[in-house]
């Protein structure tokens, strides 16, 4: 049995509930954050937090608990729930209103929700171990504001289901100018002549967490060529690597897009590396 925590109460996830006209089930309003945690440690933390402020920030909801009370409570939520390989996922809604309209409601209450769920053992960065993906392409139609991480994400959702209407497990996008942006629920790296690409953020892509700490990593390792910048569709797929990194998947081989395999169609050796390097540094912050 899962526990949530919504506001102040603890109860199993089944009994969770928020009214009607709490604005994030109205209109998308709040952001959210997917937290990874293994063995009860949770990775990122602070960085999440900042995302979560940022993120609140940019659309004028105060923040309702402290970062240290953040901490305290999903911490006893990993705890109820078993402390094994869980992802966290909180979100905070502007909260709940009399009257549903667009303008932001002088004084409202935010509302508060977490809970937990299962995920995969991380992988340790042999083929036997890895998670691999096939993608498809697709021109993105998302909004303009990427770098928020709002729960409005009926575009990455529409996005998601063209991949799965095309029998894949993700989908890359591309801007109108064929450069490409981001996966519908991830980052994306690639990898040339042992040199790792990844496009540079902007109002296009979200920061992922995941994809920021591992630049982090590769900073500190001292023995990785990484380059931020335009990565074009001609790039990604004559690549002879593509990654997606979540806080869930970690980093994840793509082995084929649009049904056309990359090299050989198995995970690289530059992505063992870069799983491995993630597995020593991930409780690093």
């Amino acid at each position: 049995m899962t526990i949530a925590w919504i506001n102040d109460q603890w109860l199993p996830l089944s009994e969770a509930r928020i009214s009607p006209m709490d604005r994030g089930f109205l209109f998308g309003d709040g952001i959210y954050e997917v937290i990874p945690s293994y063995g009860g440690k949770m990775v990122g933390f602070d960085w999440h937090m900042q995302r979560l402020q940022n993120g609140l920030d940019a659309i004028a909801i105060p923040n309702p608990l402290a970062i240290q009370t953040w901490q305290q409570q999903l911490t006893r939520l990993i705890k109820d729930n078993g402390a094994g390989n869980l992802g966290v996922y909180l979100q905070v809604t502007r909260g709940v209103v009399e009257k549903r309209q667009h303008k932001f409601p002088d004084v409202v209450t935010p509302t508060i929700f977490a809970y937990t769920f299962d995920i995969p053992a991380t992988s340790d960065g042999s083929l036997a171990s890895a998670k691999s993906f096939n993608v498809s392409t697709a021109v993105d139609r998302r909004w303009q504001r990427c770098h928020i991480k709002s729960t409005a994400l009926l575009g990455n959702v529409l996005h998601m289901m063209e991949g799965v209407d095309a029998g894949a497990d993700e989908v890359l996008l591309f801007n109108d100018n064929d450069e490409l942006t981001e996966a519908a629920a991830c980052n994306v790296f690639i990898v040339k002549n042992g040199e790792v690409f990844t496009p540079r953020l902007d109002t296009q892509k979200l920061p992922g967490i995941t994809r920021n700490l591992l630049l982090d990593m590769f900073k500190a390792d001292g023995n990785w060529r990484v380059s931020e910048g335009v990565v074009s569709r001609a790039e990604v797929l004559s690549a002879d690597e593509v990654w997606l990194t979540s806080s869930t998947k970690e980093v994840a081989p793509v082995i084929s897009i649009d049904g056309q395999p990359i090299a050989d169609g198995k995970p690289g050796p530059v992505w063992s590396r870069a799983q491995q390097l993630f597995n020593q540094r991930r409780f690093d912050y």
